[in-house]
């Protein structure tokens, strides 16, 4: 397994174990919005799918600027992925990535012409991967207690 697989490989696990990501955009005035989303599938971690209401201020401000971050935390680790969004009017899509917690969430079922697709295509990744807890706490307090830097896990960038 190459360095890049083993990278993508932790992206993967960070992206799985994490029920609700984050997802920043910008707003049509211009200003930073983080709203939480849940992850409905991914083909690899390069193409993420995510279900929203296209009247919603979200649609209409990735429609002006699709540019977009997307947020991960699980007890892996941590996940920023950077990338562009894309409305997706497709029926089959919406009821294919539908689930019992879109229903919590959205009103009408995957029928409802105002439920759509958010496909976000994927640029970079930037990872943190977390050491196990009992690990984790030992390093931080080697940290606190000594001048060497704690050895807190791996990171770094992949392109997707």
């Amino acid at each position: 397994m190459t360095h890049h697989d083993e990278q993508l490989q932790t992206v993967a696990t960070i992206m799985r174990e994490t029920r609700i990501a984050v997802l920043t955009y910008v707003s049509q005035e211009g200003a930073l919005v983080s709203t939480p989303m849940g992850t409905q599938d991914f083909d690899e971690p390069g193409t993420l799918w995510f279900l929203t209401q296209r009247s919603s201020e979200k649609v209409q401000a990735l429609v002006a600027d699709p540019r977009v971050n997307v947020a991960y935390s699980s007890d892996s680790g941590w996940l920023s992925v950077a990338g562009t969004a894309q409305v997706v009017d497709d029926r089959l899509k919406v009821k294919d990535l539908w689930d019992a917690s879109s229903g919590a969430f959205m009103s009408g079922g995957p029928e409802d012409p105002d439920n759509v697709a958010l496909r976000i295509d994927a640029t970079t990744a930037e990872y943190w991967e977390s050491p196990n807890k009992a690990k984790g706490a030992f390093q931080f307090v080697k940290g606190l207690v000594t001048d060497a830097q704690p050895d807190l896990g791996d990171s770094g960038t992949v392109r997707l």
